[in-house]
C-alpha cells in the first residue's frame, strides 16, 4: 500500500497558506489520492492519507471558542471525514497547546479512543512556542501518545521554533514514542536536512519523511539510515503527491541518481514502514501491471454519486 503521512484537507480558506480557488476539501483529497499514480511501471493509488487540518486554521481567532470546545472545533471536519472514510483516512491529532496544555492531552485521549486517531502533529512555529523550553506544555499530551501508541509527526525545516534538534529534549524524554520529523527538516526557512539525519541515526525511534527532501539527499541518507526509518509524506496541499512518489521511485534506479533499492524496499518507503507504525498490515508490491490494476478496481467500483462528485472535484 501506499500511505501519505501528510495532507490537509479542509473545507474553509487556510488561513496560513491562503491558497487560491476553493478550499481543498476530502472529497478533492480522495480525487488526488486516487490518481492513478504510475510507479516502476505500474498504476498506483494512494491508499491511506494522514489528515490534519491546516496548521494556520488551529491557530486561535477572535471569534472561535477556546479550551476543548475550540480544539473540538477546529479538529471537527478532521473527524467528519476519518468517520466517513475509514477505509482512506487516518486522524491526525494537531495539538496546539496554547487551549491548554491538559486540555490538549484530555482531547487527544478522546480522539483516539472515540475515533480511531492514530498520529498527533506539533506546530511549534505557527503555535509560538520553543519546544525545548516548552516542556511543561508537551509533557501531557506526550503522555497520553506513550500510553495509547500515538505516533507525532513534528513541523521541522524553519526557526525559530522549528528547528529538529528543538525537539531533542522530548524526544529523549520518551523514547518510547516513534517520531517523525516532517520535512526531513526543510521548510521555509532553512535547510536542516544533515540535523535531521544525524537525529535518525542516533535514535531508533526518530523517523524522516520525505517530502521536501532534496532528492539528491534522499539518495545519500537512505544508504545511511536503517530501512524501516524513512516514510512517505507530501504535506499536500499545496504540494502534489506524484512528485514526491517519483523521488523515491528514482531509489530504484542505478547511481548516482539511485541505489539499486529493490522494489520490496520501495513499498515500504511508500507505505509499509507507516503501517506497521500504525498497527495495518503491510502489503506486497504488485507482481505486474494486471495485478495492480486489479487492487485498483474497488477506487473506481464507487457509487455512481461518489463517482459525479469526484469528477467534479477533479474539475
Amino acid at each position: 500500500m501506499i500511505i501519505d503521512t501528510h495532507m490537509h484537507p479542509t473545507n474553509k480558506p487556510d488561513k496560513a497558506w491562503r491558497h487560491a480557488g476553493d478550499p481543498f476539501t476530502g472529497e478533492r483529497t480522495l480525487a488526488m489520492m486516487d490518481g492513478p499514480y504510475t510507479i516502476n511501471g505500474t498504476p498506483r493509488r494512494i491508499d491511506y492519507g494522514c489528515i490534519m487540518p491546516p496548521p494556520g486554521n488551529t491557530v486561535w481567532q477572535d471569534g472561535m471558542r477556546t479550551g476543548r470546545e475550540g480544539i473540538r472545533d477546529y479538529m471537527s471536519y478532521i473527524t467528519e471525514l476519518v468517520t466517513a472514510h475509514p477505509d482512506r483516512f487516518v486522524g491526525n491529532f494537531l495539538y496546539n497547546p496554547r487551549f491548554g496544555p491538559e486540555n490538549g492531552a484530555n482531547e487527544l485521549e478522546f480522539h483516539v479512543k472515540e475515533y480511531g486517531y492514530k498520529m498527533m502533529k506539533l506546530h511549534a512555529n505557527m503555535h509560538a512556542y520553543r519546544p525545548d523550553r516548552a516542556l511543561d506544555w508537551l509533557r501531557p499530551v506526550l503522555r497520553v501518545c506513550d500510553e495509547l501508541g500515538v505516533v507525532v509527526l513534528i513541523h521541522t525545516g524553519d526557526g525559530p521554533y522549528s528547528i529538529p534538534t528543538q525537539f531533542y529534549p522530548i524526544i529523549r524524554e520518551f523514547p518510547n514514542v516513534n517520531f517523525i520529523l516532517a520535512h526531513f527538516g526543510v521548510q521555509t526557512g532553512g535547510v536542516y536536512c544533515f540535523e535531521a539525519l544525524y537525529m535518525i541515526l542516533d535514535s531508533p525511534n526518530v523517523y524522516g519523511e520525505s517530502g521536501w527532501l532534496l532528492q539528491s539527499r534522499i539518495v545519500e541518507f537512505a544508504q545511511q539510515m536503517e530501512k524501516h526509518q524513512l516514510v512517505f509524506g507530501t504535506d499536500s496541499p499545496p504540494n502534489e503527491p506524484g512528485m514526491w512518489a517519483r523521488e523515491l521511485e528514482v531509489l530504484c534506479g542505478p547511481p548516482p541518481q539511485g541505489m539499486h533499492l529493490s522494489e520490496e524496499d520501495l513499498e515500504g518507503y511508500l507505505g509499509n514502514n507507516m503501517a506497521r507504525l500504525l498497527g495495518l498490515e503491510p502489503t506486497p508490491p504488485p507482481r505486474d501491471e494486471a495485478e495492480a490494476k486489479l487492487r485498483l478496481t474497488d477506487t473506481y467500483a464507487s457509487s455512481d454519486s461518489t463517482r459525479a462528485a469526484r469528477a467534479a472535484a477533479r474539475a
